[in-house]
């Protein structure tokens, strides 16, 4: 894989939620706005017999338009990018995480090849393979737990950009406010406000066009 990276489009309370605690909430995916992925998910718990079902998503790609309109849509909307080995490498250690990237069907894949019931977390379909989407589970047989808080370590955190809507006077009022959480000094020098829909190189050699 070209890019060892896992971004999380998120908002910015949640932002500061996993800043301060060194923690990635996972939740229920009952309240996903597609049904057909939450169906699957809800069919995998009750089959395994479940207590607890959680998930976060990521996705592997590079930045889009969809992805930042969707996930992080308004002005305080912001990407995390995290090492990936980094960050899979804390949960090694504990049981009941699974994570893997998600699989893309047609309908016709499915009729043809239905996917066995340890792949229903991480099957959707094809319609949204543009998001190239990566998740993390906690699945538990014992009490219920939702929301959960997986403890991460702040290194695994690259850098940190800020949706393109944001106004640009407050990107560095949210750089000073990331560096001034205990132990996220260091972060301040790796956030950034995106520029996929308003570059100044781009328009600079869109000048040149013959």
């Amino acid at each position: 894989m070209s890019d060892p990276s896992l971004k999380r489009y998120t908002s910015i309370p949640a932002l500061i939620y996993l800043l301060r605690n060194r923690a990635l909430t996972l939740l229920d995916p009952k309240a996903w706005d597609d049904t057909n992925d939450s169906y699957c998910l809800s069919l995998y718990k009750e089959k395994k017999k479940l207590s607890t079902l959680v998930a976060v998503c990521f996705t592997e790609t590079a930045e889009t338009y969809h992805h930042w309109h969707v996930f992080a849509g308004d002005s305080g909307g912001a990407c995390i990018t995290f090492d990936r080995d980094l960050l899979l490498e804390g949960l090694s250690r504990d049981k009941g995480y699974r994570y893997g990237s998600v699989q893309y069907m047609t309908l016709e894949d499915m009729r043809n090849a239905a996917p066995g019931v340890d792949a229903l977390p991480f099957v959707k379909r094809s319609g949204y393979q543009d998001e190239c989407e990566f998740r993390l589970l906690f699945e538990s047989k014992k009490r219920p737990q939702k929301p959960k808080d997986v403890p991460i370590a702040i290194d695994c955190i690259r850098k940190i950009t800020l949706n393109p809507w944001m106004p640009k006077p407050l990107v560095a009022t949210m750089r000073q406010t990331i560096g001034a959480i205990d132990g996220c000094d260091r972060l301040n020098k790796y956030v950034f406000r995106s520029t996929l829909t308003g570059n100044t190189e781009w328009k600079e050699l869109a000048k040149s066009a013959a």
